[in-house]
């Protein structure tokens, strides 16, 4: 016994018409044109080549269109900015007599590599500059986050001056800590360190909390420049600012400093004190 012959292929038959019998979908059509684009099969071959022809050309002239694909590249991520922060810039009490400080840096550049210029020195009203210390380093993004930086350091103060080639790194920590750490080597051999760090806590939208902590070492002792081998000194402080804008912030705050070990010795016997608090007050501004 034949057979029923089976339904003729219709122009058009629904996937549900295919399903229940009622017709028999067309096979596909062989194209003589190449796969491409979203039509090429899932593998794991390598991408496509980038397209290297531009349609806009035909249209508008291809010198127009490179100046227009320049600008793209330039503004999502091509850029150059600028920066200039004064985080502190103060006047201290410490114990009946007058002081300044200041610590900033402003850098140039984009977002991969950037030449960065650091500022840092304290001193008494009436008095002679403690201490300068300014760098020049060229900054070069290690991660999101994260920058490696390099240059040059050099400080002014009563003791010898030194100059130093540096290596260190800056960045955003876990939960939004700034973060600084870097080693520092002397024309005359010595080795320093630095760390330090701060955070920005939010009570309001413009009333902002900094816990701010800076720790200093020395791999050996330097009696000219009156620092011991290990922990030399460090600060912590607390300052409360209220932003009048983001870039213009007044603060008030208290600050402790100590030194430690042999630098401690070497302190008291100039007869300078080898610990101290402050209360402060001063402007944290950028442009």
């Amino acid at each position: 016994m034949l057979s029923p012959p089976a339904a003729p292929a219709q122009p058009a038959c629904p996937p549900e018409h295919a399903a229940m019998g009622h017709c028999t979908p067309a096979a596909p059509q062989p194209t003589s044109q190449a796969a491409s684009g979203t039509n090429l099969a899932a593998t794991d071959s390598p991408a496509p080549p980038v397209p290297t022809d531009h349609a806009g050309d035909a249209i508008y002239g291809a010198e127009a269109m490179a100046m227009g694909r320049h600008h793209l590249d330039e503004h999502h991520g091509g850029q150059r900015f600028f920066q200039a922060l004064l985080n502190i810039a103060e006047v201290q009490w410490r114990k009946g007599r007058q002081a300044y400080e200041w610590d900033g840096e402003a850098w140039y550049g984009g977002d991969i590599g950037r030449f960065v210029f650091k500022s840092e020195g304290e001193g008494e009203f009436g008095g002679a500059l403690e201490k300068v210390e300014t760098q020049a380093l060229y900054s070069h993004a290690i991660g999101p986050y994260w920058n490696l930086q390099g240059g040059v350091r050099y400080d002014i103060r009563r003791n010898p001056s030194r100059a130093y080639v540096t290596i260190g790194v800056e960045g955003l920590a876990p939960s939004f800590f700034d973060v600084e750490a870097a080693l520092f080597l002397s024309n005359k051999g010595e080795l320093l360190g630095k760390f330090e760090g701060y955070y920005d806590q939010r009570i309001t939208q413009r009333l902002i909390l900094q816990p701010r902590a800076e720790l200093n070492f020395a791999a050996q002792d330097t009696p000219e420049l009156r620092t011991g081998a290990g922990l030399t000194d460090g600060e912590v402080g607390l300052r409360l600012r209220y932003d009048i804008r983001r870039e213009f912030s007044p603060y008030l705050g208290v600050q402790y400093r100590r030194a430690f070990g042999d630098t401690r010795r070497f302190l008291r016997a100039d007869g300078e004190d080898a610990s101290s608090w402050s209360i402060l007050t001063g402007i944290r501004m950028w442009f």
